[in-house]
């Protein structure tokens, strides 16, 4: 597929305010790179903004969601019908998400990406289908080129409007019955890896049922043997509501807006976006491992074998990254009020 829409321009972290920002922490009250992962973050925080002082402005949670066309096929037990039902428990403040993004001074929004429903008006809504769920990709592509391009801007245009209001991070989760299979099919389709390797239990498949859902991705994969480049495979194998996270990325990226990266779903749209202008990578903070298979061989892919946290969640909704937004700050707050040995008055270690 040509890509219809207009390209984003990725800068370039910077390796030199990197290092003056990593010389910063060095001067601090602690043995060299004793605070580990934390110091990383923080860098990266400041590379990102490009500023010695990285600050977590106005933090959103941005959740996708979406209906999928291929869950008829048996692929979840749970009904279609609980896509609909959860964003209205997100909207209500009842899910986990909800609750986590409460206990940690984060804003949610909720965007109707592709729900095969109706909503009413909500402060927390972003109504913005561009179809009430995608094709059975078992019979047909998932969506058509515009429908992929439609998504990608919608989700890239939410995002500027956050970054034009001073957003400084994201945090990206996703909701849709049957997305599990559709990661799994883009991480099999761009990785190369067996859809065994990819495809897990999702909502709670016992063995039988997960080995039934092997077989129909792998009927799904040779449905569509051409769809080989990022934006065909999307196209043909993706959801809408992943189609609007390569674009929520994307725009991110270009807007020097760190990304909070959820679990399998959202990464396997930073996969595709990763793969669009691999420069987004670097603005990507992956908060965890869930305990879906395939995730953890998804992240070894793109180079995050360390991610935050290591909790079995399998949840999505972007629960994992609320999760690591206390860390985000921690790491940013150690940066700018820690001590260094000459405001302390503390003695070096000695050569």
């Amino acid at each position: 597929m040509k890509q219809l829409f207009p390209p984003f321009e990725i800068p370039a972290l910077d390796t030199r305010l990197a290092a003056q920002l990593q010389h910063r922490f060095d001067r601090k009250t602690k043995p060299l790179g004793s605070l580990g992962q934390l110091e990383t973050l923080a860098v990266q925080l400041g590379a990102i903004q490009q500023r010695l002082d990285p600050q977590i402005v106005k933090p959103a949670m941005l959740v996708f969601a979406a209906d999928h066309g291929l869950a008829r096929a048996g692929v979840s037990p749970f009904p279609a019908e609980v896509t609909p039902q959860m964003v209205l428990n997100f909207l209500a403040g009842g899910a986990a998400i909800s609750v986590l993004c409460h206990s940690n001074q984060m804003t949610l929004k909720v965007i109707n990406a592709g729900v095969n429903a109706d909503f009413a008006p909500h402060p927390l809504l972003i109504d913005r289908p561009v179809a009430k769920g995608t094709a059975n990709s078992l019979e047909a592509p998932a969506m058509t080129p515009e429908q992929v391009r439609q998504a990608i801007e919608t989700g890239a245009q939410i995002v500027h409007e956050l970054a034009d209001d001073g957003v400084t991070l994201i945090g990206l989760g996703e909701m849709g019955i049957g997305n599990t299979s559709a990661a799994a099919l883009l991480m099999a389709r761009l990785t190369g890896e067996s859809v065994a390797a990819c495809a897990g239990r999702g909502t709670g498949l016992d063995d039988a049922g997960l080995a039934r859902k092997v077989a129909i991705l792998e009927q799904v994969l040779a449905r569509h043997p051409d769809a080989i480049a990022p934006l065909d495979a999307l196209a043909a194998l993706g959801g809408l509501e992943i189609a609007m996270l390569v674009g929520a990325v994307l725009a991110a990226a270009s807007r020097r807006v760190a990304i909070l990266v959820d679990g399998f779903i959202v990464t396997s749209a930073v996969l595709v976006a990763s793969k669009l202008a691999p420069g987004v990578l670097g603005y990507c903070v992956f908060s965890h491992c869930s305990g879906e298979q395939g995730h953890r061989l998804l992240l070894l892919h793109l180079g995050a074998s360390r991610p935050l946290l290591d909790l079995g969640l399998r949840l999505g909704e972007g629960s994992g990254a609320a999760l690591a937004l206390p860390l985000v700050r921690a790491a940013v707050d150690l940066l700018n009020r820690m001590a260094s040995f000459d405001e302390a008055g503390v003695s070096e270690r000695s050569e």
